[in-house]
């Protein structure tokens, strides 16, 4: 029998195992991460290697440094996964990675990796989108929650807003025409001088200034589900270059609170439009940008006046981590699907919608 058709037969039988023990492994940017993660909700080990210290005397990621990175780190980190984990190789009933999205480069040392390994553990590989993964995470934090739901996904390379109708059915509703929310973040950050990574920076920041400045989102895109953050992040930099300019100090905090005021405010109204129009009572935020506090404040406030449910993950799995991967794993296992043969290459974007 061919080593493809083994693993299929396998497959198969994994879909109806009690406990399922997966393996995977994230490394779409600049986290080197690998977990262990049992039954889609119980994280046995997370493991991650950041490179943020690296990257920040370059005021962002750079895509060589990051793949360089990755191949140093992912051996070491993989045995810490197991040590952690306290569980052997021939434990592991899959191997999973993310596929895309991401940097091309550093996506194939993860994807090429997890190849290795499953082929010399003769067990299924399982392709993850990272944007699933990140909407999984909350399934690790609310063991409870489960499908339908409505979810905001905020992170550095995505904005949408999707219809989770199922684990693995998964409806867009709207998202960006240009730049993600994280993205925006990032670029006014840089533009008013706070180190990388710009998010976070921005979010203490702005607990220092008043929301003076009335920045404005487009507003053609009022009546829809839809984002743009290009124009108010070019009204930053233009106020910030006429302050120079001019040679007038400005104070920083004030803009990083109301670039902050106005952005999470647009996305926490629409997200709330749209489970309410939806007939959804469970609302999801998801990726790094969910960590940011002034946008939970805004929507646990807007759920509790709509009769909503709010849900967040944990702040260590809001950013890029492996654990995530690995529960999105295990529900396509159990409905049979992601399994990806060793010719698996790495994809810099993937489709938001059901997994085939």
């Amino acid at each position: 029998m061919a080593y493809f058709d083994k693993i299929k037969e396998k497959f198969e039988k994994l879909k109806q195992k009690q406990d399922i023990i997966v393996l995977s492994i994230e490394s779409s940017c600049d986290e080197t991460s690998i977990a262990v993660v049992k039954n889609g909700r119980e994280v046995l080990s997370n493991i991650i290697a950041t490179q943020i210290e690296i990257h920040r005397r370059f005021g962002g990621v750079v895509p060589e440094v990051a793949s360089r990175n990755h191949i140093l780190a992912i051996s070491n980190v993989y045995e810490e996964a197991l040590n952690v984990a306290g569980i052997k190789a021939e434990q592991i009933d899959a191997v999973a990675v993310t596929y895309g999205a991401g940097l091309m480069g550093a996506l194939l040392v993860g994807v090429n990796f997890a190849k290795g390994l499953a082929y010399s553990l003769a067990v299924p590989l399982i392709a993850v989108s990272h944007v699933h993964g990140h909407i999984a995470a909350n399934y690790i934090s609310h063991k409870d929650l489960v499908p339908p739901f409505i979810c905001l996904m905020v992170s550095g390379g995505h904005t949408a807003i999707l219809k989770v109708e199922d684990y693995n059915k998964f409806d867009m509703l709207g998202t960006t025409v240009d730049d993600a929310i994280g993205e925006a973040f990032d670029k006014v950050a840089r533009v008013i001088g706070l180190p990388y990574p710009g998010g976070p920076e921005i979010d203490k920041l702005a607990k220092e200034g008043k929301n003076i400045y009335k920045f404005t989102v487009a507003d053609s895109l009022k009546n829809t589900y839809n984002f743009s953050f290009s124009g108010i992040k070019t009204e930053v930099v233009n106020l910030v270059h006429n302050f120079i300019q001019r040679k007038e100090e400005y104070n920083r905090a004030d803009i990083a609170c109301s670039f902050q005021e106005s952005v999470t405010s647009e996305l926490a109204s629409k997200v709330v439009r749209a489970c309410k129009n939806s007939g959804q009572n469970n609302l999801v935020v998801a990726g790094g940008v969910g960590a940011n506090s002034r946008l939970k404040e805004k929507l646990q406030a807007l759920c509790e006046e709509n009769n909503l449910t709010f849900f967040s993950p944990a702040l260590k799995y809001c950013t890029d981590n492996a654990a995530m991967i690995g529960s999105m794993a295990y529900y396509m296992i159990r409905d049979g699907r992601g399994l990806a043969e060793l010719d698996l290459t790495a994809k810099p974007n993937v489709e938001f919608g059901t997994i085939k």
